[in-house]
This record gives C-alpha cells, structure tokens and sequence, in this order.
C-alpha cells in the first residue's frame, strides 16, 4: 500500500514562503531541543544479529517507508517499492509520501510516540540534525556487512551521511544544478542549438547575441529555487566557500561571494534578465519560449520530457576559475525505535540495500546514482540526458552539514534576494547576511552541541 497524503504547500513553495530555511531548521522548530532517543552518541543501535543487508531470512514483517517525493520522482520510487514488495518473501513495505514540509513537521512528533517509520530519505543536510536529536541512528553495520567503502561513491556524498563519526546515511543520488537551453529560442537569435556554451566568454556572447534580438536570455530568480543555488554553484567557482571549515563562520560575504553575486546582479542591471523575476517565473518562461537558458535542478527532466519543446541539458557553465555546481543527495536513514525489533531491522537494511542497487532506475526519475558502479553501467549510460550531468558528479559541492544549518543558509538566501531584488549592494546584502549567519551558527552549537 502506498499513501500520498495531500498538502497545498509545495516543497519548493514551503522553502520560498520561509526565506529559505531548510528541512533542519523546520524539524528543530517543530520539534524543540528534546531528544526521542538522547543525544547522536547515545541513540541506542540494533544488535549484531542479522546479515546487515545482503538478505532477510526472518518471519513476515511489514516497514513503513516515509519520504517527500512529492514530484515526478514519486511514481518512480512508488515502482520501486512494488517492484520490491513483489520480490521479497517476508517483507512488505507500505510508504507514506509527504510534502517535505510536512515530513519534517511529523517525524519528531510520531519517532517520540513509538509510530514513526522504520526506514526513511533524507537529503545530505538534513541529516546533522535529525542524528544530533536522536530521530535516526547509526547503521555502521549495514555499511559493514555490505562492504561499502568511499571509494564507491564521490568523497562529498559518502561524507555527507556521516555525522560525529558516525554513518546515518546510505547514498542513494546526487541531484546537482545543470542548464537547460531553448533550441528553438537560440535558433531565433542565430545561435547553433548543438554547441550551449560552456565558459563565461560563450555564455555572455550568446547573452549578447540574445539580447540583440530583444531576448532577455536568462532570468536571475532572486530564490533559493533556483537563485540561491546559482549563488552558491558560483560562489564555490570563483574560490569561495559558505562557512569555514569549523562552521563557526560564515564566508560567503568573501571577495568570492562578492564577485559571483555581482555577476548575477550585473545581468539584471544590463538588460540580460528582467527585474524582479518572481518564484519559477524563469522556468515558465523557459518553457514558453521566452528566455534561453535556464539554471535548474536534473529534477525538472522528466517534466520536460512531458513537453513538446525541443531542449538541451547539460552542466552549467565554468563562470568562475573553477568547476563547481551546487547539488545535494538523497540518503536512506533508518528511524529511531523505542523497543527495536530486530526483524524489522534487519529487513530494512535489506530493503535499503536493494534499492541502492538499483539506483540505476532510480535516476529515471532524473538523478544520477551515488554508486560509481552504477553511474557507470550501461543502464545509465544509456539514459539521456541524465548521463551528460554525470561529469558534475566529479566537482559537486553539498551544503555543509552541521545541526540547524538550514538557518544559516536562510540568511544566504535572504542576501542573494536583497541584491537580486536591487534592496541592497552584493557587497552589503551578503556582509549583512554573513554576520547574522553567523550568530546562528554559534547560537546553534549552544544548541546542539559542539
């Protein structure tokens, strides 16, 4: 059986409507700073019995599976799980999809009362504060009796599950910014549809050729969809970095900072992008024709492959003097249980496991997998245009992990918005947004924990 409560509320709407504040800081302000299962060192962890994944040999067991694949990756992991409950002898997973929002809002409620899930996904930043709060737990051991090591995965997304030392997640994607372009819209201006340009020199050329037609070729979206993680994809291209290495600081208000936001804000002030572009009015456009290119997630594949535009994808230009590109990663966590059954958790380690092995069908939902092996299978190879993003895979920045980072970030976004918005200068926008997110970091070490 698969549940898919229903919310007016958006993921994307959710994080707009709260300047960006991240599933992190939603769970903490639900939930408060009490524990369901004391602090991440101390959440009680199943024993050694088991084969930690490889198979189940248990009596008949049923999991919940909780998630917020609201979008057009829900029919393919609502697939899957039949697909799994079709093949497996003695267990049977029913999964609940939730708005993201409404996710975090139930977890902490439903793990402290004894009915939350059994098994879970969760992105790479979520995952700090949901083991800081004891609402996951360690599964060292799957990792042990599958034999995965980093040298499976990128070092980003493999260090992304763990937290203290600890692994809490198994990577299941990595779902990076990449562009898109308009074929049909670069033909009208005389561009080659083929050859989407890939430096700052080519992108401003073709910006320039756009605009002698009267194109406006890419619209700068002052929100975190999808503005806050251009920022960032370019942020970290020019050198720059969030916060420091301790995330006792932040850093993005650097000359680095400075110099990706202004080059933003520069195509607003030269014509190149409208002003106040309002929330997924770029993407509209894009799909009518009306810009050219267009920065957003390998998430919007699949919707465009639901269209009659003729469009090309693929990873977003080096602005900077570095590859890089924002991205973030589905993880499988397991849920804290009051009174563990051991069947259940050894059948949700093979669950998990099962569905990481294939996460060649799951990036038919438009990711690509975290498992090198698989990203680099025919099966993948095969998928277009999902496997020209591949090469992001190799330089791919994550949000920094660390309890309540998602306030942190909130203030990033809220810079990239002022300046894109013309409220405030870049340079001002990101040291006014610097100094506040950096009193949330401290406030939240107080918080959570050093």
């Amino acid at each position: 059986m698969i549940d898919t409560p229903t919310s007016p509320l958006s993921r994307r709407r959710f994080l707009s409507l709260t300047g960006g504040v991240g599933a992190a800081a939603a769970l903490a302000a639900c939930g408060g700073t009490s524990s369901p299962g004391g602090s991440a060192a101390s959440a009680p962890q199943a024993s050694d019995t088991g084969s930690g994944g490889q198979e189940y040999s248990g009596p008949a067991v049923t999991l919940a599976f909780w998630n917020g694949l609201t979008g057009g990756d829900g029919d393919v992991i609502k697939k899957m799980v039949n697909e799994f409950n079709a093949q497996a002898k003695n267990v049977k997973v029913t999964m609940n999809i939730y708005q993201w929002a409404d996710l975090f809002q139930k977890l902490p409620a439903a793990v402290k009362t004894g009915r939350g899930p059994d098994v879970g996904i969760l992105h790479i930043d979520d995952i700090p504060t949901n083991a800081a709060r004891g609402i996951i737990v360690p599964i060292d051991k799957v990792v042990t009796a599958l034999g995965l090591q980093e040298s499976d995965f990128s070092p980003a997304v493999w260090q992304g599950g763990v937290y203290k030392g600890l692994r809490y997640g198994i990577p299941l994607d990595i779902h990076p910014l990449c562009m898109y372009w308009n074929k049909g819209v670069l033909q009208k201006a005389g561009l080659d549809p083929e050859k989407p340009p890939t430096t700052k020199d080519e992108f401003m050329s073709a910006l320039d050729q756009l605009k002698g037609k009267g194109i406006q070729g890419h619209w700068v979206t002052p929100f975190q969809f999808t503005g806050g993680f251009e920022f960032q994809s370019l942020l970290w291209q020019y050198g720059g970095d969030t916060f420091d290495s301790g995330l006792t600081k932040a850093t993005f208000d650097s000359d680095a900072g400075v110099q990706a936001l202004t080059w933003m804000v520069d195509l607003v002030k030269n014509g190149y992008s409208p002003k106040n572009v309002g929330q997924d009015a770029d993407y509209v456009a894009f799909k009518n024709n009306k810009n050219a290119f267009n920065f957003n997630g390998i998430w919007q594949i699949n919707d465009l492959k639901t269209t009659s535009l003729q469009w090309g994808c693929g990873p977003v230009p080096q602005i900077g003097s570095k590859k890089a590109v924002w991205g973030n990663s589905h993880q499988f966590v397991q849920l804290h249980q009051n009174s563990p059954d051991q069947h259940k958790v050894d059948a949700t380690r093979y669950f998990i496991n099962w569905m990481s092995q294939r996460s060649a069908e799951w990036a038919t939902s438009g990711k690509i997998p975290a498992r090198k092996s698989v990203a680099e299978s025919a099966d993948f190879k095969n998928l277009s245009p999902e496997n020209a993003l591949a090469e992001e895979a190799t330089y791919v920045h994550f949000p920094q992990a660390a309890p309540g980072i998602g306030d942190a970030l909130a203030e990033m976004y809220t810079a990239v918005n002022k300046a894109v918005l013309m409220k405030s200068s870049p340079q001002q926008a990101l040291s006014d947004g610097a100094k506040k997110a950096t009193q949330v970091l401290q406030d939240n070490k107080k918080k959570y924990g050093a």
